[in-house]
């Protein structure tokens, strides 16, 4: 063993890498905030059926991701942590996986950039093929061909079957 890797291996891990679960705990306690604000604002001027309100359901879910946030995080403090399926063979302390997740992230703003000038079908396809590439995929012929199957069966589901409208781009001219 090297000197460097007897320093990493002795070294204790530090308090927010052991207590990494809060992230969790406070994202889940800003969206509750955010759903009982949004809620609170949701007007009342209208005629309303039955005993409950348009702002019930919400302010019950944002209730409960307040308790969930603030039970989870009292639990982590207390030393639980969650555990990894049984499955999983990842290595929770390698470094993680930057130019796949800036791959990803290319790929999906690509797609929202995309979608109003190309239309559903081909930004989509743009964003399928890229992910496939981002996740390790090389076939050059193959992963186009599926993710053009895949976003134009979308788009026609939803568009002609559901009667959900989504940019056409030039596909608009030929249906």
């Amino acid at each position: 063993m090297s000197v460097i890797e007897e320093k990493t291996a002795a070294a204790p891990k530090s308090w927010w890498r052991t207590h990494s679960e809060l992230g969790v705990c406070v994202f889940l306690f800003a969206v509750g905030v955010l759903v009982l604000v949004d809620a609170l604002s949701i007007p009342t001027d209208f005629t309303q059926r039955g005993p409950v309100g348009p702002k019930a359901v919400p302010i019950l879910v944002g209730s409960l991701l307040l308790l969930v946030s603030l039970l989870l995080a009292r639990d982590v403090l207390r030393g639980g942590r969650g555990e990894a399926e049984a499955g999983e063979d990842v290595d929770l302390d390698a470094p993680a996986d930057w130019r796949t997740v800036l791959l990803l992230s290319g790929a999906f703003l690509a797609n929202a950039a995309l979608i109003d000038t190309l239309g559903f079908p081909l930004s989509s396809a743009i964003m399928f093929w890229g992910a496939a590439y981002a996740l390790g995929s090389r076939h050059l012929v193959r992963d186009p061909l599926i993710a053009a199957g895949v976003s134009l069966v979308t788009w026609f589901v939803f568009t002609v079957l559901l009667g959900v409208p989504l940019p056409g781009g030039p596909l608009m001219g030929v249906l």
